[in-house]
C-alpha cells in the first residue's frame, strides 16, 4: 500500500465535546484498528494545566496502546522532559521499552507555556539547562550500572530493551533548539519546515566535530485530515471542534512568540476552511493527497469529536481510500 498513515491523539475534551472517558477508550480502539489496517504510527502529545483536559500523561497512554497492539510504532511527541524527575523518567521509559518491545520513540521538547511549569512546580527560566542535564543523566542511567549523582546512588533497572536506549529526538522551532539538538548529539525534529533550522543544526554539528546528523522534518501534507462523502455536512459537524483546537494552539503559540507547522490563526470556521492545517476531503481527494505527499495524518478525535463521528472518517479511509493505493 502506498503512503505512510499516522493517527495522533491529544485527547482534548472541551465542554461541548465528548467526555474524556469516551475519548480515552476510543483512542485505544482506534490504535488497535489502525494496526489492523496498515497504519504506520500512533502519536500521542503532552500538555498540562489546560481547561480542556489535554493529555498530561502520554507515557500512560503509550503504555495502554502498546498493550493493545503488537507491531505499530508509537511516538510520544513531544515529551516535556524538564517537567519530570529524570531518574524516574528514565525508569518509566525503560519499562515501556520492554513492554512495547522497542516500539515507542520520543521527541523531547522544552515546552513553551509558563503555566505548565508553574502547575508542576518547575522553573520555566531553567528549562533549557534542566533539559540538557536530564538528557545526560538519563543516558547514563540507561547503561544499567549504579553511579553517584548529587550525593546519592542512582541505579536504573531494567536497562532499556533497545540498545543503548529508545530513539530519542530533540524537537523545537528555534535556532537555539537546532543548536541544542546538535550539542546533545540527538536527531533533530523541527516543528516547522525550515531549511534554515536544518542548516543551523548541521552547522553546529560540524563546529563540534560531529558527523552529519539525522533530521525528521514535518511532512508536506495537511496535518489534520478528515474523510467524508459530504465535506460540507462534515464541516458543519466538526467545525466547532476543529476551531477550538486551532484557536487553543494559536493562543499558546502567539503568547510564546513562536510558530509551528500546526499554527492556524483562523477565528471562524469559514476562515479555517480556507487554510490547510485542518482539511475535510472526499475519499478520492484523500487518495490524491496520499499520492502527492506520500503520507496521511489523521487526528480523529480532534477537539473532543464524538467517537461515533470520528469512526465514520476512519472507516472511509479503510474502505474507499486505501483500496485506491494498493500496488
Amino acid at each position: 500500500m502506498l503512503g505512510t498513515f499516522v493517527m495522533r491523539f491529544d485527547l482534548r475534551a472541551p465542554s461541548f465535546g465528548a467526555p474524556s472517558v469516551d475519548l480515552y477508550a476510543a483512542a485505544l480502539d482506534m490504535a488497535a484498528w489502525g494496526e489492523e489496517h496498515g497504519f504506520t504510527a500512533i502519536v500521542v502529545s503532552e500538555h498540562h494545566a489546560t481547561d480542556d483536559g489535554y493529555l498530561p500523561s502520554p507515557l500512560l497512554v503509550a503504555s495502554a496502546i502498546a498493550a493493545r497492539t503488537k507491531q505499530i510504532a508509537i511516538s510520544v511527541a513531544a515529551l516535556l522532559v524538564p517537567l519530570y524527575d529524570p531518574v524516574k523518567l528514565a525508569e518509566d521509559i525503560a519499562v515501556l521499552d520492554h513492554l512495547s518491545r522497542g516500539r515507542v520513540s520520543y521527541v523531547a521538547g522544552l515546552g513553551y507555556r509558563p503555566a505548565e511549569y508553574a502547575s508542576l512546580g518547575r522553573a520555566f527560566a531553567d528549562r533549557a539547562r534542566d533539559m540538557e542535564a536530564a538528557i545526560a543523566l538519563m543516558r547514563r542511567a540507561w547503561k544499567g550500572e549504579p553511579f553517584e549523582h548529587e550525593g546519592r546512588v542512582v541505579h536504573v533497572q531494567p536497562a532499556p530493551y533497545t540498545e543503548p536506549h529508545p530513539l530519542f529526538c530533540y524537537g523545537g522551532g528555534s535556532r537555539a533548539a537546532a543548536r541544542r539538538a546538535a550539542r546533545l548529539d540527538m536527531p533533530f525534529f523541527p516543528q516547522l519546515r525550515s531549511e534554515r533550522l536544518v542548516a543551523e543544526y548541521e552547522a553546529e554539528r560540524a563546529r563540534l566535530g560531529l558527523p552529519p546528523g539525522f533530521v525528521i522534518s514535518p511532512g508536506t501534507g495537511p496535518l489534520n485530515v478528515f474523510v467524508s462523502e459530504d465535506p460540507d455536512r462534515t464541516w458543519a459537524l466538526l467545525g466547532e471542534h476543529l476551531l477550538h483546537d486551532a484557536r487553543s494552539y494559536a493562543q499558546w503559540q502567539l503568547d510564546a512568540h513562536m510558530i509551528s507547522a500546526a499554527l492556524d490563526t483562523a477565528t471562524t470556521v469559514d476562515e479555517l476552511r480556507k487554510n490547510d492545517v485542518y482539511t475535510v476531503v472526499t475519499p478520492d481527494e484523500c487518495a490524491t493527497l496520499v499520492r502527492t505527499h506520500g503520507s496521511l495524518a489523521l487526528h480523529p478525535l480532534c477537539g473532543g469529536i464524538s467517537p461515533d463521528i470520528a469512526w465514520q472518517s476512519l472507516e472511509l479511509v479503510a474502505t474507499k481510500v486505501q483500496p485506491q493505493l494498493v500496488v
